[in-house]
């Protein structure tokens, strides 16, 4: 299945427009490494959708790799701004002690929406996690594919989608964002 992002043409990689949207990406991935959740959501549009489905392991003619209507995220504002206000509670527990977390995010591509207000990025993320000292660290790979909306001069996070490589995650749980 061809979807928008794939028949869109990229914009240049010296284009003003993709310095901005990779930018916006290494800060985010700085906010979340340091757990600045609070700040993290003041990245976010009000209408955010924020969704990471089930992948499955199918034949390549079935035409399909995620269960239709499973995600391990689907989350709106009121959803995220939840999870972030638990964690500063006692009953955070996947999250106490808290994860040691890297984002490496690479493969940035910016696509024109035929908006003006609205660009499309296509990223790949490998997370790094280690929690406590006698876990073994974990690491996940996935693709992003994000709409960054401008709203009062700044870009913003409307939707995300994600995209692991993995049809059995190897992290002991999902505490942590993408």
């Amino acid at each position: 299945m061809t979807t928008a992002h794939e028949l869109a043409v990229p914009v240049p990689y010296q284009d003003p427009l993709h310095q901005e949207a990779a930018q916006w990406l290494t800060e985010e991935a700085y906010l979340l490494d340091k757990q600045r959740y609070d700040e993290w959501l003041t990245r976010m549009t009000e209408d955010i959708r924020y969704l990471m489905p089930v992948r499955v392991t199918t034949a390549k003619a079935a035409g399909f790799d995620t269960l239709p209507g499973m995600s391990h995220f689907d989350e709106d504002m009121y959803a995220l701004r939840k999870r972030v206000q638990r964690f500063a509670t006692e009953h955070a527990w996947t999250e106490d002690p808290p994860s040691r977390l890297r984002h490496f995010v690479t493969n940035v591509r910016t696509l024109r929406t035929g908006n003006d207000d609205e660009v499309g990025v296509e990223s790949y993320v490998l997370v790094f996690r280690s929690r406590g000292d006698v876990r073994e660290s974990a690491f996940l790979s996935a693709g992003r594919t994000d709409l960054l909306r401008r709203v009062d001069g700044s870009l913003k996070l409307a939707r995300r989608h994600i995209e692991v490589d993995e049809s059995v995650l190897r992290m002991q749980n999902l505490g942590i964002f993408l």
